[in-house]
């Protein structure tokens, strides 16, 4: 069998095709910037983007026309303000028009969860007084067949690619992921694809020491990437801090579309790869973002074979 080991430009080249639907998950941690930067300099275009929370990845993606849609919950830059980018694409079609298709928090996290358990839509009581089903035609209602009272519902999603970044995974893509989790596990479930980048390769012993951490089983990983630093300038627990410096350099360069364009310019499409990305940040801003030491206690698995 082939080793689902590859770099990230193989694995985007296999794996995300022009007209995809592709989600990049992870809730605020573990955003994977290097495979969406990596998706821009290969020039994938007519995506259909996915996330819980739109981060600067997808304002980047999309400032670079990537895609044509974006299905999503909250949409903005965390603890700052509006995604720029985003706002010009669906208000004046820059660089691209951008179709919109919003859900709660909750929506999506039902959408997943029908998708990876292949139902055909996913029951839901948070969209009573919402305006939302108004402006959200996928999102309709339903009579209970055991109260017959009419509770809203979603479709499932189903993306062609699911990207994951996570702390470390075997050479199978068994994956072990811990901190602030997110959808991460039911949008894996859900794809048809799933691409697993992480900070570490590990041997497949260090993940059967803890299997209470693999969140994704690697029976159902396409491609496992070792790409150290790949969610900068999200964060990864353990491993580096989320890089707030940045999220608030973002919001003041891409209110401008020049500006935007002369960034992705020199730090994505100028750039062959992450480790080359790594190179141009400075020394100051890895070690301003180590993030120290707090050792979880042991935990005793008992003897096994």
């Amino acid at each position: 069998m082939d080793s689902k080991v590859m770099s990230m430009q193989e694995a985007i080249a296999r794996h995300v095709n022009d007209g995809d639907m592709v989600a990049i998950e992870g809730f605020t941690a573990c955003i994977c910037f290097a495979a969406g930067h990596e998706i821009i300099r290969q020039g994938r275009r007519d995506l259909v983007l996915c996330r819980m929370t739109p981060d600067l990845i997808y304002d980047q993606m999309i400032a670079a026309g990537c895609a044509r849609k974006l299905i999503f919950s909250y949409l903005g830059n965390p603890g700052v303000g509006s995604l720029h980018a985003i706002r010009r694409a669906v208000e004046r079609d820059i660089p691209t028009p951008l179709e919109i298709e919003e859900y709660s928090h909750f929506g999506m996290v039902s959408r997943y969860t029908a998708g990876a358990h292949r139902l055909p839509f996913y029951p839901l009581h948070s969209y009573t007084g919402s305006d939302l089903p108004r402006v959200n035609p996928m999102i309709r209602f339903v009579e209970s067949p055991y109260d017959g009272k009419s509770i809203a519902v979603v479709p499932p999603l189903n993306p062609d690619v699911v990207i994951i970044h996570a702390q470390r995974a075997d050479r199978d893509g068994n994956t072990h992921l811990w901190g602030l989790l997110g959808v991460q596990k039911e949008a894996a479930f859900a794809a048809r694809h799933v691409i697993v980048v992480v900070e570490e390769l590990v041997q497949e012993q260090v993940i059967r020491s803890d299997p209470n951490r693999t969140i994704i089983p690697g029976l159902i990983v396409d491609a496992v990437v070792q790409e150290p630093f790949g969610a900068h300038p999200s964060y990864v627990q353990g491993y580096y801090d989320r890089d707030n410096q940045f999220y608030l350099h973002w919001d003041e360069l891409s209110r401008d579309e020049t500006s935007t364009q002369t960034w992705l310019e020199e730090w994505v499409i100028g750039v062959k790869d992450r480790a080359e990305y790594l190179q141009k940040l400075e020394v100051s801003t890895l070690q301003r973002l180590s993030p120290g030491v707090a050792l979880a206690e042991p935990v005793n698995y008992g003897q096994y074979a």
